[in-house]
């Protein structure tokens, strides 16, 4: 504020006319002075003989006066109009004295005349803001007060607000004003007012904005309503029934407070045993009537159905004809009988023609087998089968040669299975510690490969083909005899071995392996079920198997017995998906058995299908691994990046379908995936990126959230009972239930990133990935994008390693003679346990010694498992010094060397 401005004042000469005062047209006023530019003072007066300009008491000089003469043309008086600059440098020598003013004089005949003084003064606007707003977090409805306090300038700076750059106009919305003091007031916070606002100052001089303010207006979740209770999981005696909620009522929002409690209620139930209805017994015979016919009745009571128990099947009224003197029969004449005989003639004719004709198409088919219905592959069917001869002095060594004489056969069996159970082998009684001599042993076996297109158009014609995937990215198939063979869809940890001896000798099946994208097939879960496997079929379905074969796939889970209950399920052939095995149990049938490791499962089968691994939760500490991976492009020709973070179950096929995905869409991996345990805690997985370079990147999320603190760092208050850390990443959330049920593979989140200049190449950051649990534990992953770190190519090679099948004993690690050898010897009992029990105790099966036991050949089980888990990096030198373990029982030695494999 500067010193007030001096009115005109006149000083009349004595005896002088007061009206030839000079009066003034024209005063100087205050003027600013903006950065070095020369400002200019101006007055005009008449009638005035001299006027002049005076600044702070002393008279300006006449040279730097701009005079103008003019004659008013009302009065014909003379006017004079003067003009002066004045310059930054003049007013900073007086600068911290007094302010800097100037006044004009006027002269005349009768006197002088003097202006009111103007003020000149140095412009500016300093630079920071005395009291900012800051970040705040508030409840919807609740009232928001941001302060600003301008920056100290001449002139004082003006203010209003921004809101996302967009300006807060207190006219437009009744729900904000700005005080006298420049504080912008919310009456009540709505969830539109979600933004960043920025208080503004500006004069003549400069504009300044205050750091922006981040107001997130969060929402508390609310439990809904309780739903009905679920009926009884069993229809027979004791079991339990459930009821849920949902945190939706309201769902929380922006950061807010997830609700308390369970969302899923659990009790105990009791459910009457259904009976079903049998038949009492058959009533006496009536009296024969006069329609000559006579019956006789039962009823359903012995017991009667009750409780949804089946009713009774069959007649409840039995009748037939009968005679007595009631009723009359005519005799049956000659007629009748004639033609009676002459029908049960025709009928003998048709029988022997017929067994004629299926004897004649017997001997044509050359006697083929009656499941024959494609001969195409009879045109190239196996090579011979052969073996090295033996040297002279080893005779011992078996020689094997072509078995011409077999008929090769392609399966085309029904959709449903067959419940035909195997044989017992007939095994050789060799001893295992019987010499094998010093000859190798080699097993000689070439397959028909099968083109990819004949096989197709052959399966194209079976009813089960339509819910198979198209295309053979995700199929493998094979041609297959009783030497067995192995299907692999590379990449994906997936894979069928057929042992030997699974086929009936004799028989040739055409064998597939697919995997299922999830979108293809529909698999219905249930309450707290969650899908931890891949989709997987392998067929045709129905083929029959006198030996399990092994499905192998990878799962997700952590498993424990307290923690889930894990179930096997396998698609009818009417399309409804059942329980066929729970693991942790007894298994209520031979067909199917499951060996759960760390990474994969073991599925043992008799029948092949469509199966798939789904567990339910029994408590919150259940948990699933995911494997949380990072995309970026490898060009970057805009100022926008992003970053794709995927949360995916850990199983190798899911990871292939993304990194396959990525490499269509440009992406590279950035650093090595990361595992997560992602419990059942009803918390959804939170993403956030931190530490980037503010003066070179930017988030295009709202920069300001309030999360619980991975780190334990930061301000901290509570809310709630939790603790919680003031931080401002850009984050993201994934619902629970998205990830939880298994059934979205590809759930992902973009970080979208801006340069904020084109040269910028850098970028460092880290992103944090957590579950916020019920006791305020998290789980972060920190990954790091620096300068020294190479974007690494992990996407699949086009020339993947490995066949996708091998048939005969190049499926095998084993070699054939030695297996056969190994089972004749271990399957009877030995002496002191020198026995299978005793081998699968050293490999570590021996939890698994009953399943094995309910099989004709258990030493066939364990040596088909150990193929499944160790092919093809198996150590053979260590399965060779288990079996000598168990030879050295019996009092020998054994050893099977690399060289002979």
């Amino acid at each position: 504020a500067g010193a007030q401005q001096s009115a005109t004042v006149a000083n009349p000469v004595s005896g002088a006319s007061p009206d030839l005062l000079p009066h003034f047209q024209l005063e100087p006023e205050d003027v600013y002075i903006v950065k070095n530019k020369a400002v200019s003072l101006a007055c005009r007066a008449t009638p005035a003989t001299q006027i002049y300009f005076k600044c702070n008491g002393e008279w300006v000089h006449q040279g730097d006066h701009v005079m103008q003469h003019s004659t008013d043309r009302g009065t014909g008086l003379p006017v004079m109009e003067v003009r002066i600059e004045v310059t930054r440098q003049q007013v900073e020598k007086i600068f911290g004295l007094e302010e800097y003013w100037c006044q004009c004089v006027a002269w005349s005949s009768s006197g002088t005349t003097k202006s009111q003084k103007a003020f000149v003064r140095i412009a500016y606007l300093r630079k920071n803001f005395e009291q900012e707003p800051t970040a705040r977090e508030v409840s919807i409805d609740q009232g928001i007060v941001l302060p600003c306090r301008p920056p100290e300038g001449i002139p004082p700076a003006e203010v209003e607000w921004l809101r996302n750059e967009e300006l807060v106009d207190p006219a437009l919305d009744a729900n904000v004003y700005v005080t006298p003091e420049h504080s912008l007031v919310l009456r009540q916070a709505r969830l539109a007012d979600t933004a960043n606002y920025t208080c503004v100052a500006k004069n003549i001089v400069a504009r300044r904005r205050s750091t922006s303010a981040a107001i997130t207006v969060y929402v508390n979740g609310g439990w809904s309503t309780w739903t009905q209770w679920s009926g009884c999981s069993t229809t027979c005696g004791r079991g339990w029934q459930k009821r849920s909620r949902t945190c939706t009522n309201p769902t929380p929002l922006n950061g807010g407070a997830f609700c308390e409690g369970q969302n899923v209620q659990k009790t105990a139930c009791t459910t009457l045993c259904p009976v079903d209805g049998a038949w009492s017994e058959w009533s006496k015979w009536s009296v024969c009537g006069a329609e000559c016919t006579h019956w006789r009745s039962r009823e359903c009571s012995e017991p009667a159905p009750r409780n949804g128990g089946r009713d009774c099947h069959g007649p409840e009224l039995d009748t037939r004809n009968c005679t007595s003197e009631l009723c009359s029969h005519a005799a049956p004449g000659a007629e009748d009988v004639a033609l009676y005989v002459g029908l049960v003639a025709v009928a003998v004719c048709l029988v022997l023609l017929l067994l004629v004709g299926v004897l004649v198409y017997c001997r044509k088919k050359g006697g083929l087998d009656a499941d024959v219905a494609d001969s195409s592959i009879l045109t190239t069917g196996f090579q011979p089968v052969s073996i090295k001869t033996s040297k002279a002095d080893n005779p011992s060594l078996l020689t094997i040669q072509p078995d011409l004489s077999t008929a090769t056969m392609t399966y085309q069996g029904s959709l449903c299975p067959r419940q035909d159970g195997p044989a017992k082998l007939q095994l050789p009684n060799g001893h295992l510690l019987s010499p094998l001599g010093a000859g190798r042993h080699t097993l000689h076996h070439s397959s028909p490969a099968a083109e990819g297109a004949d096989f197709v158009a052959r399966l194209s014609t079976q009813s089960y083909f339509r819910s198979l995937p198209r295309g053979n990215t995700n199929m493998a198939y094979g041609t297959f005899n009783f030497l067995g063979g192995r299907l692999m869809i590379p990449n994906t940890g997936i894979s069928l071995l057929i042992p030997p001896d699974a086929i009936p000798r004799g028989k040739i099946y055409e064998v597939y392996l697919t995997l299922h994208k999830q979108e293809e097939v529909r698999l219905p879960l249930a309450g707290c079920q969650t899908l931890l496997s891949p989709i997987v079929s392998c067929g045709p379905p129905g083929v029959l198997l006198t030996r399990p074969a092994i499905l192998v796939m990878g799962h997700c889970v952590e498993a424990s017995v307290e923690n889930w209950s894990i179930r096997l399920k396998k698609q009818s052939c009417e399309g409804t998906w059942e329980d066929v095995l729970q693991l942790g149990t007894e298994p209520c049938t031979e067909l199917y058995y499951c060996q759960l490791e760390a990474q994969a499962c073991y599925v043992f089968t008799e029948q092949l299908g469509r199966f798939a691994l789904v567990g339910e939760s029994l408590s919150m500490a259940a948990s699933k691994r995911l494997k949380l991976v990072l995309f970026a492009p490898t060009a970057c020709p805009s100022l926008e990046y992003n970053i794709r973070v995927y949360c995916l179950s850990d199983t190798q096929d899911v990871l292939k379908e993304v990194i396959q995905l990525e490499k269509q869409l440009g992406g590279q991996l950035i650093g090595t995936p990361r595992v997560l345990h992602f419990k059942d805690s009803y918390h959804n997985l939170r993403l956030s990126i931190h530490d980037m370079p503010s003066s070179l990147w930017k988030s295009k999320l709202l920069a300001s959230y309030q999360v619980r603190s991975p780190t334990g760092g930061g301000t901290r208050r509570r809310r709630g009972g939790d603790v919680f850390a003031i931080l401002t990443p850009p984050r993201q959330e994934i619902p629970f239930y998205h990830i939880w049920s298994g059934l979205q593979p590809f759930l992902h989140c973009t970080f979208t990133l801006e340069r904020l200049s084109p040269s910028t190449c850098e970028l460092a950051c880290k992103i944090w990935v957590w579950q916020v649990e019920g006791d305020g534990q998290s789980f972060t992953v920190n990954f790091n994008i620096a300068k020294d770190t190479r974007f690494s190519d992990w996407l699949v090679p086009d020339s993947e390693v490995g066949a996708p099948a091998l048939v005969g004993p190049s499926a095998f690690k084993i070699p054939f003679l030695i297996r056969q050898k190994i089972i004749s010897s271990l399957d009877p009992p030995g002496t002191r346990g020198a026995d299978w029990r005793t081998l699968a105790q050293k490999l570590n099966l021996d939890s698994h010694l009953s399943f094995f036991a309910s099989k004709p050949s258990p030493t066939a089980m364990i040596l088909n498992l150990w193929e499944a888990r160790h092919f093809p990096n198996g150590n053979l030198s260590q399965l060779a010094a288990a079996v000598a373990e168990v030879g050295k029982q019996d009092g020998a030695l054994f050893a099977v060397s690399e060289a002979e494999c």
